[in-house]
């Protein structure tokens, strides 16, 4: 197999994920939200509090896209600010009690979408697409950060 055509079948795949994931649709994951509120949800849901400088680095988001997508989601009542207590100048962003339970709904939604993918496949297939993606996701994110376009 040549080179481009490796390529080009990772990229056909990768869009094909996008695809099935329902990433194309306006709202994603069985909710109301658009793919950048699920992906907000779901990392200070996993990662804790967070301000929104940490959340538009990690998410990858410019700073007013963040703001409008936290403003969004505190006035829908999934997310909380609060004092930093290590730095008054901050404010932390937590999620709120219906926030936890979009969070746990989310959650068994990928766990199902992902269980009926595997469901499909054999132990040993299971294993090696575990690998294969969690190797290609941190080559993306090392081929980025070589490239200089992230910063610390």
């Amino acid at each position: 197999m040549t080179e481009r055509a490796l390529i080009d079948d990772i990229r056909a795949a990768s869009r094909l994920m996008v695809r099935e994931l329902g990433f194309m649709d306006s709202t994603v994951a069985a909710s109301d939200y658009p793919p950048s509120a699920v992906h907000t949800i779901l990392e200070i849901g996993i990662r804790g509090p967070l301000t929104s400088g940490e959340l538009g680095n990690f998410l990858r988001l410019e700073k007013s896209s963040v703001s409008r997508l936290v403003r969004k989601l505190i006035d829908c009542g999934e997310l909380r600010e609060t004092p930093d207590e290590l730095d008054a100048r901050s404010k932390l962003l937590s999620l709120t009690a219906k926030g936890r339970r979009t969070l746990e709904a989310l959650h068994a939604f990928g766990r199902q979408q992902v269980r009926g993918a595997l469901a499909t496949l054999t132990e040993a297939e299971q294993q090696t697409v575990r690998e294969g993606m969690m190797l290609y996701a941190r080559a993306l994110r090392q081929s980025r950060v070589e490239d200089g376009a992230e910063t610390a």
